[in-house]
């Protein structure tokens, strides 16, 4: 018989198939659905410190022609209370409904919000915490060790406060990206989530103004995801969790075999419904009887540069010789 079951974090997931945190894992009716396809784990849609003074902004604006100081911080006060009880109360919701972990997400950009909605979030209930943070190097006069410091004093901050695991999920825009990545697994971090995924500008010409594209993840952006999956995975104290790309059964396989100890997928799920993933894990079974194997312990990793014949497929990015005719 097949044992899918995996730990990551320190918590026992039934699959290593995890739904990432979108508009899709913030309903109940959601998360039920997941847990029935046989998800391991849910991440929740992530609150957004941004997000939530941008609407009281909005808010405050919107009333009186007459502004003042006292108006303005009762508005903050109700908005920021009213945003964060409501995503506090889907984490105990989803705690008494499911059974599979329920992992809370937030993305903040002061440090009085990151510690107390991370509190709070552990107080409701949440099994583990998923930091989304990436500070964008856009400041001409600060150099990278200052940007990389930072990551270092959010992570010693948050485990001071907090008594649950905590994820890093973060990008691949750094120059030393191994080094730094595993220094970040140096922390006492008990995941780090490779990649986030932004969203792209672009410019419409005929109406002259920006626009967002590449909103969902494609198939192709697969092979950055394994590429780095396989060189870090044997070299981090933390688990990894492998996302971007991953539509399908394959996908998921792919990532485990490079070293993925789980793996999160959202995009297929906008388009193919979140009972897709039920497909993907019995993709994944069927694999394993193919090939004989009863855990995924006894094939993760088994792809990892250090467990193959030429590691050097992981390093090459040169593609002239593909082109010669």
């Amino acid at each position: 018989m097949l044992d899918l079951s995996i730990k990551y974090m320190g918590l026992t997931l039934p699959s290593p198939l995890i739904l990432g945190s979108s508009g899709l894992s913030n309903q109940i009716e959601n998360l039920i659905k997941a847990e029935d396809a046989g998800f391991g784990a849910v991440v929740l849609q992530s609150v957004f410190e941004e997000q939530i003074k941008n609407e009281i902004e909005m808010t405050y604006k919107s009333g009186s022609s007459v502004r003042h100081s006292q108006s303005y911080a009762y508005i903050s006060h109700y908005q920021q209370k009213a945003s964060i009880d409501k995503y506090l109360q889907l984490i105990k919701t989803a705690k008494e409904t499911l059974s599979i972990p329920v992992i809370a997400s937030i993305n903040c950009f002061s440090t009085e919000g990151w510690m107390q909605y991370a509190k709070r979030m552990e107080e409701a209930g949440a099994d583990a915490l998923e930091i989304n943070y990436f500070d964008m190097p856009i400041n001409f006069d600060k150099e990278g060790k200052m940007y990389k410091a930072s990551y270092f004093k959010l992570v010693d901050e948050l485990k001071k406060r907090l008594d649950i695991p905590i994820a890093l999920k973060t990008s691949h825009y750094f120059t030393d990206l191994a080094h730094f990545m595993q220094q970040l697994s140096y922390t006492g971090l008990e995941s780090l989530v490779l990649f986030n995924r932004f969203h792209s500008p672009d410019i419409d010409i005929d109406k002259m103004e920006f626009s967002m594209t590449n909103k969902l993840s494609r198939s192709e952006e697969l092979s950055n995801t394994l590429r780095w999956t396989g060189i870090l995975s044997k070299h981090l104290r933390s688990d990894l969790c492998a996302t971007t790309g991953c539509h399908d059964a394959d996908g998921l396989i792919k990532l485990i075999l490079a070293g993925a100890d789980a793996v999160q997928a959202t995009s297929i799920f906008y388009e193919k419904g979140i009972e897709y993933g039920r497909t993907m894990i019995e993709g994944l079974s069927r694999w394993m009887e193919k090939k004989g194997y009863k855990t995924i312990q006894q094939f993760k990793a088994k792809l990892n540069y250090k467990n193959i014949e030429d590691p050097a497929v992981y390093f090459r990015i040169q593609f002239m010789k593909y082109m010669e005719s």
